[in-house]
């Protein structure tokens, strides 16, 4: 497995640092040591006359929230970011303006545009993207690829995800990783291989295609499961999160990875060391 030891003198900014999973990514970073030296927050959304450390439930940082990614990151030799599609893109163009040469993006819901926009921008910026920065699910997914090439196209594929309710985009990215994944080892794209919802009197399964099934309910952090089945047994593989936390750590282990990396669009494969990279 690649080592991902966490450096010290790692300097990092933060975008949307007043949101839930930006608190978790500055209490991540401050917990392993590494240097917060600035962060973001959208216009209007605040707080701004906030430290960003007691933000998250840290200690005292000196340093507030900003709208500008410019400033926030003067400082920073990584930028991460777990805001929304436009807030990402944008701060990807407003880094041209400062010494950042590494990302971590942990945004989900692009479409194919804006990941192209991404893919433009890691040629000239080392970029770990991935839908989901767990170890144990980066672990799922490598399974997943593995189980869809060995069992044959009789076997149905099945991916359901939960999450809380506010979640806004559906399926989860960390789902379409996986759904990437069960493609990848039948040979194909998710894009030609992805059923239609289920919903109407039409919706019988097509042979070979990848459905997926979305819950919405309470606090749930991220649940996924992949289930393949044929007409005489069922394999499903889970993973289920129970902290925030797992999130923001494999955040800062991408963050020391990518640090003095070639440019280049990277994934948490890469990081980890796992099949797929």
């Amino acid at each position: 497995m690649t080592d991902t030891t966490l450096p010290t003198a790692l300097s990092v900014a933060i975008a949307g640092v007043a949101g839930r999973m930006g608190r978790q990514l500055v209490a991540g970073a401050m917990d392993a040591g590494l240097s917060v030296v600035g962060g973001t927050e959208a216009p209007g959304s605040g707080p701004f006359d906030r430290d960003i450390g007691e933000l998250a439930g840290r200690g005292l940082l000196g340093i507030r929230p900003v709208t500008d990614p410019v400033s926030a990151a003067a400082n920073a030799d990584v930028w991460i970011d777990f805001t929304r599609p436009a807030a990402t893109l944008a701060a990807l163009n407003a880094l041209k303006h400062t010494r950042v040469s590494g990302v971590v993006i942990g945004t989900t819901g692009l479409s194919a545009a804006q990941d192209a926009e991404i893919a433009r921008a890691a040629e000239r910026l080392a970029i770990v993207k991935a839908g989901n920065f767990s170890v144990g699910i980066n672990l799922l997914q490598a399974l997943t690829r593995m189980a869809a090439s060995r069992l044959g196209e009789g076997w149905d594929i099945e991916i359901l995800e939960t999450h809380h309710r506010r979640k806004v985009d559906a399926p989860s990215g960390t789902a379409l990783m996986l759904g990437d994944a069960a493609a990848e080892g039948r040979g194909a794209s998710l894009e030609a291989l992805r059923s239609p919802p289920y919903d109407g009197p039409d919706s019988a399964r097509v042979p070979g295609q990848i459905g997926f099934s979305v819950r919405r309910m309470g606090d749930v952090i991220g649940e996924h499961s992949v289930s393949l089945g044929s007409d005489m047994e069922i394999v499903t593989l889970s993973h289920q999160a129970l902290d925030r936390a797992v999130f923001a750590h494999g955040a800062m282990q991408a963050a020391a990875w990518v640090r003095g990396r070639k440019p280049g669009l990277y994934g948490m494969n890469d990081v980890l060391g796992l099949p797929g990279a």
